[in-house]
């Protein structure tokens, strides 16, 4: 990765600008311009008082990327479509990092914000604390702005000595300048000189895939601009391989949208990485997911041609683990990789799909076990071959499949039962537990809650002498109290103000029937609800949960 350093000016001069090392342009995985009036004014402000804006990061290729231009002259009634450029193959730098602030620039020095050019005030530059605004800029229509406020492009680009300028300044205000304004401007106009003219303010790094195209290949790019870009808008791998199927599918975006709302409709969470990926396996072209794949001859075609189909099989799978499992929302389900060769199934041999036994229990036991954790795209190449031999879902083939790529599917009760508070399946666990609560509600705060029985705060004040100091030390550590068996799922309403809260088990469930606590499994014998008591709870509770799902535990 190379360092460079350039002037503003001349950093501006390269945006849009072909004959200037290719010349910079947006991909069109980067989001539209969001800074306000106010934001860009406090950039200029910033460079004005010398302060660090940032490094740039610019991505060197010859790759048909689609691109767009710089936006000269904003408006917030403008069409990013009206920027595009015409792919090629010629050579151009991307900006991966930096937008927002080049594109500032470019419409403070170069075009305009809703019709006004930036202006500067001449005589602003008093001291100010670091929060407030020091060099006052301001978009101004031009035939309206009058002195002190000075158009900025024109002292950034101008060749005319400041003795000149400053004698023009006090014509525009007609009326004789103080010694001390002079001073103020000449202060100014020789700031602008230095952080815009004469100062290599700017740095960007390169990553330069002409001189050095095996180091970064278009993978290697898309992982970067994916961390890079990790503190702002989330974003995925299929930013960029979606705007390779863009250019050649217009209606890619309308349709990959009107797959998702319809996926996630009824509380999952979907997203187009996992919607590609999917196409890429059920194409026979693999489950890892490469950039390359997509410029093979054929694929986005068919990827195209196929959409009804492959779509149809994405949701049909969809509906059958929301209509025939347990699983009823995105918490519930750790891994939607995990349905990717049951979808291979659906597409491919869709009568033997419809007959396919066990299905829901190799998904739970699948998902609790991890077996699509970490690097997956082996176990998904694996099943999907064994299926595809078979022609059908057979769910002990599948277990075979998993175990021989050395992933265990044992569930033991010391897994199942450490599987509490925080972890990833436990609202898995929950959802099969508590088939009857809404786990997809109208209103997100009104989401049933994972608590614990005995509260943390009661549990963290039980002391115990240490045997090392003598000291007094807390009993019962975080693994301790957030085990499955000290875990129950309430409403909303049961959680929420006035509800439990920190009450004791002794409290909470005094007044409550028998069918409420064998939907919790709570042991009825009261003494064990005591806070002394704790241990013994745990373990009746976790004998009468193992009877409950005997069907998955091994032992």
């Amino acid at each position: 990765m190379k360092n460079k350093t350039q002037t503003i000016r001349k950093i501006v001069g390269y945006l849009n600008n072909p004959d200037e090392d290719g010349g910079f342009w947006l991909p069109n995985i980067q989001r539209p311009f969001v800074w306000s009036e106010e934001q860009i004014c406090r950039l200029f402000d910033s460079i004005l008082r010398e302060y660090p804006i940032s490094t740039l990061l610019v991505w060197k290729t010859t790759s048909s990327i689609r691109r767009r231009k710089f936006i000269d002259n904003w408006h917030p009634s403008l069409k990013l479509s009206d920027f595009y450029v015409p792919e090629d193959d010629k050579k151009k730098c991307l900006v991966l990092d930096g937008q927002q602030r080049l594109q500032s620039l470019f419409i403070g020095l170069c075009g305009s914000f809703s019709g006004r050019e930036l202006h500067v005030d001449v005589l602003s530059g008093t001291a100010a604390l670091p929060d407030d605004i020091k060099y006052r800029f301001a978009f101004l229509p031009t035939v309206s702005a009058h002195f002190p406020w000075v158009k900025f492009k024109d002292l950034v680009f101008t060749t005319r000595r400041k003795r000149e300028l400053v004698h023009d300044l006090e014509l525009d205000a007609d009326r004789a300048l103080s010694d001390a304004e002079k001073d103020q401007i000449e202060s100014n106009l020789d700031l602008i000189d230095r952080t815009f003219k004469m100062d290599e303010s700017i740095t960007y790094q390169e990553l330069d895939s002409i001189d050095n195209p095996a180091l970064y290949t278009e993978d290697d790019v898309v992982e970067v601009f994916i961390r890079a870009n990790s503190g702002g808008t989330k974003l995925e791998k299929s930013d960029l391989l979606f705007s390779l199927l863009n250019a050649t599918w217009d209606v890619a975006d309308n349709r990959m949208e009107e797959l998702l709302e319809k996926l996630n409709r009824h509380g999952f969470a979907f997203d187009r990485d996992f919607v590609l990926k999917t196409c890429l396996v059920l194409l026979n072209q693999g489950a890892p997911y490469e950039v390359a794949k997509f410029r093979k001859p054929g694929v986005r075609e068919a990827i195209e041609a196929q959409w009804d189909t492959l779509s149809a099989s994405i949701q049909a799978v969809a509906d059958f683990v929301r209509g025939k499992t347990y699983i009823q929302c995105d918490k519930a389900l750790p891994s939607y990789l995990a349905l990717i060769p049951l979808i291979y199934v659906c597409h491919h041999f869709p009568a033997a799909w419809k007959v396919a036994k066990n299905v829901a229990n190799f998904l739970v036991r699948t998902l609790l076990a991890g077996a699509f954790g970490g690097q997956s795209d082996r176990v998904i190449d694996a099943l999907v071959k064994r299926f595809k031999e078979l022609q059908g879902f057979d769910d002990k083939e599948g277990y075979a499949v998993i175990r021989s790529q050395g992933r265990s599917l044992e569930i033991t009760s010391e897994r199942f039962f450490g599987m509490g508070y925080g972890s990833k399946t436990i609202h898995l666990i929950f959802n099969l537990w508590y088939p009857s609560f809404s786990h997809v509600p109208a209103y997100d705060n009104h989401l049933p809650q994972v608590d614990h029985i005995f509260p943390q705060s009661r549990l963290k004040a039980v002391k115990i002498k240490s045997p090392d100091t003598g000291r007094p030390v807390m009993k019962y550590r975080d693994e301790a109290r957030n085990r499955l068996a000290n875990c129950m799922l309430l409403t909303r309403a049961e959680n929420g103000a006035g509800g439990k809260s920190d009450m004791t088990p002794t409290d909470w469930f005094e007044n409550k029937d028998n069918a409420y606590l064998d939907l919790h499994l709570i042991p009825k014998d009261r003494a064990l609800w005591a806070l002394e008591r704790y241990e013994d709870f745990i373990a009746e509770r976790e004998r009468l949960i193992a009877q409950k799902f005997a069907w998955l535990i091994s032992g």
